[in-house]
């Protein structure tokens, strides 16, 4: 029995050592601004670009292979074809394909290789994010892996049913969405809901509230609007507001609309404390973790899986919504939706605020690339609206509709504009005050 008890004790301690050493790392590898040379921001975007630089003929060609694997993968295993979306952007991904072979050999129309066109999309955001998603998802299984968001969700419990109107175990779904993968958090939140333990109202409000970009997307975005010199301020900016618009939305219709027969939480083990609690299923899961290289190997594949679906798309969809940006009045049209809030905004251009945020609706990318020789406060309130909106058609719109969850193209399309909108009020009087402070330079 003391050998057992001492075995436990020891298992329980390095359990404990896990939690707090590699928790940290990844605190450190995410929000701890670091200066090398004259350049001062995080680890990740420091090893990003330390490639792009010193190995670019590296940097493009791994690039360029995830490009058409992602383009070419769904035809192999014959998925393209599993419906109508999944069809549509597998077509979209070939045609990325094309488009960065077009890039690379210098043939095709004048008017793609623009300065603002295929070189902008393949050189600061496609050859970025192929760099930073797979380098993120080795630094990610650190933060998320070894039972910091656990312990954080137990925390967190007691807002969850008041502020968000979900259930006390969402708040790791909700946390895990933020900082992960959207895909993958998707994928978790239509589980539990297929198990049953989310209503349909419910599952709508986290699927449409807290699934967007990771922290790692969020890095190209500050990068491309030169706000990585304040990345602390932008990334917990852009997290508040996100949520604060999710309790907003949780309240009004669509999502009020939908099914809810009763609240379904659960109580605290019986005799403990939230702390001890918090603690504990912290210590659980730093204790089941999988050993760091088989953890490391498992993200930095899911990281490859993920920025292969998603650079394709970002050439073909970025450009596509470039061209009209550029040739059509479509987003002027979409803009005028989102005018009267640009223009309580106080931005010294409400049109193009609208116009450009009316973009983040086709790929959640083109609000930084339109707006990134605007003032300052245009460019921190883009930065924030791109990944608090959510819901965008390149990704996380067929990704929801993939899902068992009962929410229509409508529902998507009537709740992006209603968190655009509340994003824009929410975020603007925060971008003045930081300006006016001397927080965002």
């Amino acid at each position: 029995m003391t050998d057992i008890t001492s075995h436990e004790g020891g298992s329980r301690a390095g359990a404990g050592l896990k939690l707090v050493l590699f928790s940290l790392i990844g605190i450190i590898f995410f929000f701890v601004p670091v200066t090398i040379g004259t350049k001062s921001t995080i680890l990740l975007d420091h090893a990003a670009t330390a490639l792009a630089v010193q190995l670019r003929p590296v940097a493009v060609a791994f690039v360029c292979l995830l490009i058409a694997y992602g383009a070419i993968g769904p035809f192999v295993r014959g998925s393209w074809n599993r419906n109508v979306t999944e069809a549509i952007f597998s077509a979209l991904r070939v045609l990325g394909l094309g488009l960065s072979v077009m890039y690379l050999t210098g043939v095709g129309p004048e008017t793609f290789f623009a300065p603002d066109m295929l070189p902008f999309l393949f050189d600061k955001l496609v050859l970025s994010v192929g760099l930073i998603v797979p380098i993120g998802a080795l630094a990610l299984a650190f933060l998320v892996g070894y039972g910091l968001l656990e312990f954080t969700g137990v925390l967190v419990q007691p807002v969850m049913r008041p502020v968000w109107r979900t259930p006390g175990w969402s708040a790791i779904d909700a946390v895990a969405s933020f900082v992960g993968s959207y895909s993958l958090a998707l994928l978790i939140t239509d589980r539990v809901f297929k198990e049953g333990k989310y209503t349909v109202r419910e599952a709508v409000i986290i699927a449409t509230g807290f699934s967007t970009v990771s922290a790692t997307f969020m890095i190209i975005v500050a990068k491309t609007l030169g706000l990585m010199g304040s990345w602390n301020l932008y990334f917990w900016t852009t997290f508040v507001v996100t949520f604060v618009v999710s309790a907003i939305t949780a309240r009004i219709w669509p999502i009020t609309g939908k099914d809810h027969p009763a609240d379904r939480d659960q109580p605290l083990p019986a005799g403990k404390s939230r702390i001890q609690t918090a603690i504990d299923v912290g210590l659980d899961q730093a204790q089941a973790a999988p050993p760091l290289h088989a953890l490391l190997r498992d993200t930095f594949v899911d990281g490859l899986r993920m920025a292969s679906i998603i650079l394709p798309s970002i050439m073909a969809v970025g450009l596509l919504g470039l061209l009209a940006a550029k040739y059509t009045p479509i987003f002027d049209i979409l803009g005028l939706a989102l005018y009267p809030f640009t223009w309580l905004a106080q931005f010294n251009d409400p049109m193009l605020a609208a116009k450009s945020m009316a973009a983040g609706l086709a790929e959640m990318f083109l609000p930084a690339i339109l707006l990134k020789e605007a003032d300052l406060g245009l460019r921190f309130v883009a930065a924030v609206v791109s990944v608090s909106q959510v819901l965008f058609l390149s990704a996380s719109i067929p990704c929801v509709l993939a899902t068992s969850i009962p929410l229509s193209f409508r529902d998507l399309i009537v709740i992006w504009y209603i968190r655009t909108a509340l994003s824009i009020l929410v975020t603007a009087p925060i971008a003045w005050l930081a300006i006016s402070m001397g927080w965002l330079a």
